[in-house]
């Protein structure tokens, strides 16, 4: 039998840990721009955890374990609203997480691809740097 990855392991603990009534999160550091957090989502949910599970993992069970689950992680009057709405259903399959159509922040409306504000007024998001500025001097990058 093959060697299992530390993702692997981790994935299979996640599932365990979830299952039994734990406590998980999903976190990243902003890895490409939020992919990241898609990632370490799939990677988690690759261990057999139900897409149900693993989508709790990502929202009402991480807001839980930090203590924020009174504000966040579930859609509920006197919680903050922001959310992203999706193309495709990620209960279907984890992966189309990453296909937003919308981000709804501090009730505002956004594209999901470009940031544009559409709701309540019609605004063109500025130049963010990380859309515009070359990675200089990291390994594996050529100059």
């Amino acid at each position: 039998m093959p060697e299992e990855h530390v993702f692997q392991k981790h994935a299979k603990f996640m599932k365990e840990l979830v299952g039994e009534g734990g406590l998980a999160g999903i976190g990243s550091h902003g890895q490409l721009q939020g992919l990241g957090y898609h990632w370490e989502l799939w990677s988690m949910a690759s261990g057999g955890m139900s897409t149900h599970d693993a989508l709790k993992v990502s929202t009402i069970l991480g807001a839980t374990a930090l203590g924020l689950d009174g504000d966040l992680g579930s859609l509920k009057a006197g919680k903050l609203a922001d959310m992203v709405i999706l193309n495709a259903n990620p209960l279907d399959n984890i992966r189309n997480s990453n296909t937003a159509e919308y981000v709804i922040k501090n009730g505002r409306v956004y594209e999901g691809n470009s940031l544009n504000e559409v709701w309540p007024r019609k605004k063109e998001a500025p130049a963010y740097n990380w859309q515009n500025s070359k990675p200089e001097g990291l390994p594996g990058i050529k100059q």
